[in-house]
This record gives structure tokens, C-alpha cells and sequence, in this order.
């Protein structure tokens, strides 16, 4: 299950977090982040011991967009113990995306 993260709770449900987490930076008038959703869904019940699935809305946590670097949504960046390790942007397969998580794990 997906967790919606604001910049108020980002240091706790991100940076402190043991597992690897994919944050999605989205906004909801963006289709190709909608066409992800379930994709993204589907990876955090897989891998639900190993992976935590954030979801940012770029609309209402700017800061945090600026604060990674965001230039374009769908972005997707991997933190492991707090340290961004890699990243994803636009309407990836789920191939992909089970990809970027297993060569993390």
C-alpha cells in the first residue's frame, strides 16, 4: 500500500525509514503518474517486507520537488537508508520499476 508523504512528514516516512522507500513525486492533473498508480501499488504489496511505496504531491510540497531536483513528473527516486540511490522518471513499465527495486535490494 502506497503512504502519501508531505514535507512534514517526509524526514520520518523517507529519510528515517529502514527499507529501501520509492517516493513518486505526481500531481493529479498529471495522466502518465495516474497510469503508474496501480503499477506502483502492485510493487508495494511484492515487496511489501523489503519496500516502502511515498507518494508526493508536487502541487502541495514544492519544496520538496525543488529540494530533489523534480523537473518532471512522474519522478520516482529510490532512498536507502536515507540516501537517494536511484532514479526512474516518467510512465515506466512495471518491468522496470520491479528492476530498479530488486537491483537495490
Amino acid at each position: 500500500m502506497t503512504k502519501i508523504t508531505t514535507k512534514e512528514t517526509f524526514s520520518t516516512d523517507v529519510l528515517s525509514e529502514t527499507k529501501l522507500v520509492l517516493v513518486d513525486f505526481w500531481a493529479e492533473w498529471c495522466g502518465p503518474c495516474k497510469q503508474i498508480a496501480p503499477r506502483l501499488e502492485e510493487l508495494a504489496e511484492k515487496y511489501s517486507e523489503n519496500l516502502s511505496v511515498c507518494k508526493v504531491d508536487v502541487d502541495s510540497n514544492r519544496e520538496l520537488a525543488l529540494e530533489y531536483n523534480v523537473r518532471s513528473i512522474p519522478s520516482l527516486i529510490l532512498f536507502n537508508g536515507g540516501e537517494q540511490v536511484d532514479t526512474l522518471i516518467g510512465a515506466v513499465s512495471f518491468e522496470e520499476l520491479e528492476d530498479l527495486i530488486t537491483r537495490n535490494l
